[in-house]
């Protein structure tokens, strides 16, 4: 099988890596599609929604929902789109993405670089999840750089997009959109919380739909303290857990150690799967969390789950490792689950908190 990874890394830089890897799978060639029997021990029905296994694909790899059902081919349980803004933007500058193969890491200042809402739309109008059993899928919304009205923006994202997805995923975490991260505290996260359910109600093709809030590794214990109690109090349907952190460990090795913007991969695991159990802690178990950071074999997976992960998603062990990642995946977390005698997932999550 051609190795892919090998080959994009050795001659292209990561930007332009990313757009053939993404052409490639437009063509559905068949050296992509990696099956994997699902073994109902892995599958689970949460918010009403029926997933095949809890490995998922996190948002940044298919911004603008182009190759969806060729990436639910790799195995995943569920992929996850965008993030999107109400209008198309080019982001920052580049370069904004660099690899740190020494760290197994890569760093992204890309800055929601999407062709926007009203583009998507028409791109998931003619995927049609209601005709559609490969996977769940979900949207991952944000707002422009240079928006005026934050919430609007949320509520924009919701009502165009919501209806023709799974799920919907709050990004408030992003460290490449200046200020976004703000709305993590308290106050602001109540009150987009509040106009976004307040949108739900209103609209029938939404009513069913879980929001999901997906916050970074870098808050302290106060901020997440606060974003638990609002969980609870606002009843959240679940939180992802987490972004890319502005941290940079001793250990890094790479000479691009010091670019700006959101480390993710090897590097981000320990701190985000602590950042996991203190949530699952806090939310008393009582909320449904997605584990993301660091993930590259099953017993990392395995991991997030006993620290409280109901599902898992990553995104930069794939860039790395390629494909066949997720079927290998899936194979060594079903052996933890009959090596702990454990019947069914579900049994697996939070033992360790």
């Amino acid at each position: 099988m051609l190795n892919l990874p090998f080959f994009l890394f050795k001659y292209f830089s990561p930007e332009l890596a990313h757009s053939i890897t993404l052409k490639l799978l437009k063509l559905k060639p068949s050296f992509l599609s990696h099956s994997f029997e699902n073994d109902f021990k892995l599958h689970q029905h949460l918010w009403g929604l029926d997933f095949k296994n809890p490995i998922g694909l996190a948002a940044g790899f298919d911004k603008n929902a182009e190759v969806l059902s060729q990436l639910l081919d790799f195995g995943f349980g569920f992929v996850e789109a965008g993030t999107v803004t109400p209008k198309s933007q080019f982001g920052n500058d580049k370069p904004r993405v660099f690899r740190l193969p020494e760290d197994h890491a890569i760093i992204n200042h890309l800055g929601f670089n999407n062709q926007g809402a009203d583009a998507v739309k028409k791109k998931l109008e003619r995927f049609n999840i209601n005709f559609f059993s490969k996977g769940i899928i979900g949207i991952n919304i944000g707002k422009n750089k240079n928006t005026k009205n934050t919430i609007e923006d949320y509520c924009i994202g919701l009502e165009k997009l919501g209806p023709l997805v799974h799920y919907i995923v709050i990004n408030i975490s992003s460290p490449n959109t200046p200020g976004l991260r703000d709305l993590q505290n308290r106050g602001n996260i109540d009150n987009l919380v509040k106009s976004l359910h307040k949108v739900r109600k209103n609209n029938e093709n939404l009513v069913s739909k879980p929001i999901l809030i997906k916050i970074a590794p870098d808050i302290n214990n106060e901020q997440a303290r606060d974003i638990a109690l609002s969980s609870l109090a606002l009843n959240i349907d679940g939180l992802i857990i987490s972004n890319s952190t502005i941290d940079r460990p001793s250990t890094l090795q790479s000479s691009h150690q010091s670019k700006v913007g959101g480390l993710s991969g090897k590097p981000l695991f320990a701190k985000s799967t602590l950042m996991l159990k203190k949530m699952y802690s806090l939310t008393n178990g009582q909320i449904p969390l997605v584990g993301v950071g660091g993930i590259s074999n099953g017993i990392e997976c395995y991991k997030k789950m006993k620290a409280g992960a109901s599902l898992v998603q990553l995104y930069t062990s794939l860039i790395y490792q390629g494909p066949s990642l997720i079927s290998k995946i899936n194979k060594e977390l079903l052996n933890c689950l009959i090596t702990d005698g454990y019947k069914n997932i579900k049994e697996a999550i939070g033992v360790d908190v």
